[in-house]
C-alpha cells in the first residue's frame, strides 16, 4: 500500500470517528437496536439460500408432500421475519439521520454566526449557504447506507457465505479467486471519485454565490441590463458542473461494474468446476442450488457496498469542509474571567486606538470621550474611520494598538454578550427579515406586554403606518424588508432600539438616504430614542449633527478637532471647510445657492432676473 493510500485511509477513519463522536454516539441505544433487526434481516437472506436445498432435493427431488409444507411455511417464516426486522431498522435509522443532520446544520450555523468579520468578508453568504445546506444533503443519503452497509449487508454477507462454504468450501474459494484483482482499480476509482467530488462541491459553493449576488442586487441587474452578462457566467458554472458530475457518476459507477465483473468470472470458474461434480454424482442439485442461491445474493450487498464505497469519497468531501467550518475558532473571544459591565450610563473613551486592515492603517492613535448622557457626533471625509470606530466599540474587531473603553471597563475584559447588550445601533441599512412586522421589531423576545409594544410603535412613528397594512402587525415585510419603504424600515428599527433600552445609541448615517418628509419623522424618532443615553452619531450632512453636544472631527484615521458646532466654525479648519461645501455663508445648502444663481426660488416659483453662469445659461433652453 503506498502513501498516498494509508493516508487516505486514515483521514477516512478520522471523518468517520469525527461524525461518530460528534452526533451517532449520542444516538448509541438507537443504533444498537436497529443492528439486532439489521443482523436479522442480513441472517434471513443465508436462510432462504439454505432452504434451497430441501426444496430441490426433498420436495421436487425426492416427491415428499410433507416436505412441501415444511419448507414452505419456512420459507413463509423466513420471509416475515425478513420484512419486520427490514422496517424496524430503516425506520430507526432513519430518525438518526434526520436528528444528526439537524443537529449538524444547526451546529454549523451557530458557528458560523460567532465568526469574526473577516471570516465573513472571505466567505461569502452563497458559499456558506451551500456547506450549511447542500453539503449536509450530500451526506444525509451516504449517512443511512454506511450503517445499513456495514450493518445489514455485512450480516447477509456472513451468513450468505457461511452458507456457500457449508456446502463447499473449495467452490466458495473458487467463486472469490477473482477479489484481489479488484483492489487495484478500485482504490484508483475510488482516489477519482474523491477529487471529483470536491470540485462539484466547490462549483456548487460558486453557483450558490452567484445566484445569491444576482437575486440580492437584482435590481443593478435590471438598470445596467446585465440579465445576459449573469446568465452566461451561471451558465459557465453549470456547464462545469455537468462535466464534473459525470465524471463522479462514472467513477462511482466503475466500482459496481469491477464487481460484476467479479461475479461473472466466479459464476464461470464455479461452473465449470462444479459441473463436473454435479454430473459425477458427487453433489446433489439442491447443494448446488443452495450454494448458487447465496453466492448470486451474495453479489448484490457486495455491489452495494462497492457503490458504497465510491458515495462515501462524494460525502468525504463534504464532512472535510464541514469539519473544518465547525472546528474553526473565532479570534474575538469573551475573557475566561470578564469584569462586569458598567452600570448606569457609561462614557465611552477611545484611548490612542491603532488598527491595520491587512496593510491599510485606518486609525492612527486616534482619541476621544464621549460624555455619559449627551450626542457625540463623529464627522468627517470617506475614509476618516468613522465606521471602524463603530466596530470597535461593539467589538466586531480589536485594536492592534489602544484601548477602547466603556466607563472604565476595557471592551476586551467584558464578555461579548454583556458588551454588545449595551448597544442599540441603528444604521442607514435598516436590514429587516422575511418575517411580520411585529417579529422584526420583538426579534424573539417573549417577555413583551402588547401595552409596552405599542408605547414603541407610537415612540417610533410605527403605529403611523401600521393600520395601513393588509395584516397589521402580522404582515410579512419581504425579504430585507422590501416590502415597506425607507422610511418605515428606519422607523422599526428605531422601536427595536427602543425596546432595547440599552444605555448606549450609535447612529450610522441613519436618515442619509430618506427623503426630506420621511427624515423628519424619523429624526423626531431619533430625537426621542437619544434623550437619557450616551449617544454617538456618523453623519456626513452637517445639518443632522449642528445640536450634538460634541462633534469629533478624524482625517484620515486620526482625530483632528473636537467641539461644538460654533466653535469649530470660529477655529477654521476640516470642520469648516466640510461645511462650506454644503452650505453657503448665510446658511443655504450648496443645492439652494444654485438654484438661486439660476433665478430659481427655493419653492420652484417663477424665475427671477436670472444671476450667475447657471441663471444665463438655464435662460437660453426652452421653458425657462
Amino acid at each position: 500500500m503506498s502513501k498516498t493510500d494509508a493516508a487516505t485511509r486514515k483521514n477516512n477513519r478520522g471523518l468517520f470517528l469525527w461524525l461518530w463522536s460528534n452526533f451517532l454516539k449520542r444516538h448509541t441505544p438507537l443504533l444498537m437496536l436497529a443492528m439486532v433487526f439489521m443482523a436479522m434481516e442480513g441472517a434471513m437472506m443465508g436462510a432462504i439460500s439454505y432452504m434451497m436445498m430441501p426444496m430441490f432435493d426433498d420436495v421436487f427431488t425426492a416427491g415428499d408432500p410433507e416436505a412441501l409444507w415444511r419448507v414452505g411455511l419456512t420459507m413463509f417464516g423466513i420471509f416475515l421475519v425478513r420484512a419486520v426486522a427490514g422496517m424496524v431498522h430503516k425506520v430507526t435509522l432513519s430518525y438518526i439521520q434526520q436528528r444528526s443532520s439537524a443537529d449538524l446544520r444547526q451546529l454549523m450555523l451557530s458557528r458560523l454566526m460567532v465568526q469574526d468579520n473577516s471570516y465573513h468578508q472571505t466567505h461569502p453568504p452563497g458559499f456558506l449557504i451551500q456547506r450549511v445546506q447542500s453539503d449536509v444533503q450530500s451526506i444525509n443519503g451516504v449517512w443511512t447506507a454506511i450503517i445499513t452497509g456495514a450493518g445489514r449487508d455485512m450480516f447477509a454477507l456472513i451468513s450468505l457465505f457461511s452458507v456457500a462454504i457449508y456446502v463447499d468450501w473449495r467452490w466458495t474459494a473458487v467463486a472469490l479467486v477473482g477479489i484481489p484483482l479488484l483492489v487495484l482499480p478500485s482504490l484508483i476509482a475510488q482516489r477519482f471519485v474523491r477529487r471529483r467530488a470536491r470540485e462539484a462541491r466547490d462549483l456548487g459553493a460558486d453557483m450558490a454565490t452567484r445566484l445569491d449576488e444576482v437575486f440580492h442586487g437584482i435590481t443593478p441587474v435590471k438598470l445596467n441590463r446585465l440579465e445576459e452578462y449573469q446568465s452566461g457566467r451561471f451558465g459557465k458554472l453549470t456547464n462545469q458542473l455537468v462535466r464534473t458530475e459525470v465524471r463522479v457518476r462514472i467513477g462511482s459507477a466503475s466500482l459496481t461494474s469491477l464487481v460484476d465483473i467479479m461475479a461473472g468470472f466466479g459464476f464461470l470458474a464455479v461452473l465449470i468446476y462444479g459441473g463436473g461434480e454435479i454430473i459425477a454424482g458427487e453433489k446433489t442439485t439442491g447443494q448446488f442450488m443452495s450454494f448458487f442461491t447465496s453466492l448470486s445474493i451474495a453479489f448484490e450487498p457486495l455491489r452495494r457496498l462497492g457503490a458504497l464505497s465510491g458515495m462515501w469519497q462524494v460525502a468525504a468531501a463534504s464532512i472535510e469542509r464541514i469539519k473544518d467550518i465547525v472546528e474553526t475558532r473565532p479570534m474575538l473571544v469573551s475573557p475566561e474571567n470578564p469584569k462586569p459591565a458598567p452600570e448606569g450610563v457609561p462614557e465611552v473613551t477611545l484611548d490612542d486606538v491603532a488598527l491595520t486592515y491587512g496593510d491599510t492603517q485606518v486609525l492612527r492613535g486616534t482619541s476621544f470621550t464621549a460624555d455619559p448622557g449627551k450626542t457625540t457626533a463623529i464627522v468627517g471625509a470617506s475614509g476618516a474611520g468613522k465606521s471602524t470606530v463603530f466596530n470597535l466599540l461593539t467589538r466586531l474587531v480589536d485594536p492592534n494598538k489602544g484601548q477602547v473603553l466603556i466607563g472604565d471597563v476595557p471592551t476586551d475584559e467584558m464578555s461579548i454578550s454583556d458588551l454588545r447588550d449595551m448597544f442599540s445601533v441603528v444604521s442607514q441599512e435598516a436590514l429587516l427579515f422575511d418575517e411580520t412586522l411585529r417579529e422584526n421589531v420583538l426579534l424573539g423576545r417573549t417577555d413583551v406586554s402588547e401595552e409596552r409594544l405599542k408605547q414603541v410603535l407610537d415612540a417610533a412613528h410605527v403605529s403611523d403606518f401600521v393600520k395601513a397594512l393588509p395584516d397589521g402587525l402580522e404582515t410579512r415585510v419581504g425579504p430585507r424588508g422590501t416590502a415597506l419603504s425607507g422610511g418605515q424600515r428606519q422607523r422599526v428599527v428605531i422601536a427595536r432600539a427602543l425596546l432595547r433600552n440599552t444605555p448606549i445609541l450609535l447612529l450610522d448615517e441613519a436618515t442619509s438616504a430618506l427623503d426630506a418628509q420621511s427624515e423628519t419623522v424619523v429624526q423626531e424618532a431619533l430625537d426621542r430614542l437619544a434623550k437619557g443615553r450616551t449617544t454617538l452619531v456618523i453623519a456626513h450632512r452637517l445639518s443632522t449633527v449642528r445640536e450634538a453636544d460634541k462633534i469629533v472631527v478624524m482625517d484620515q484615521g486620526v482625530v483632528v478637532d473636537q467641539g461644538t458646532h460654533e466653535e469649530l466654525l470660529e477655529r477654521g479648519g476640516i470642520y469648516a471647510d466640510l461645511h462650506n461645501l454644503q452650505f453657503n455663508t448665510d446658511g443655504q445648502t450648496a443645492e439652494e445657492k444654485a438654484l438661486r444663481d439660476a433665478g430659481i426660488t427655493p419653492d420652484m416659483n417663477e424665475p427671477t432676473p436670472q444671476q450667475g453662469w447657471l441663471g444665463r445659461l438655464l435662460s437660453r433652453l426652452p421653458g425657462f
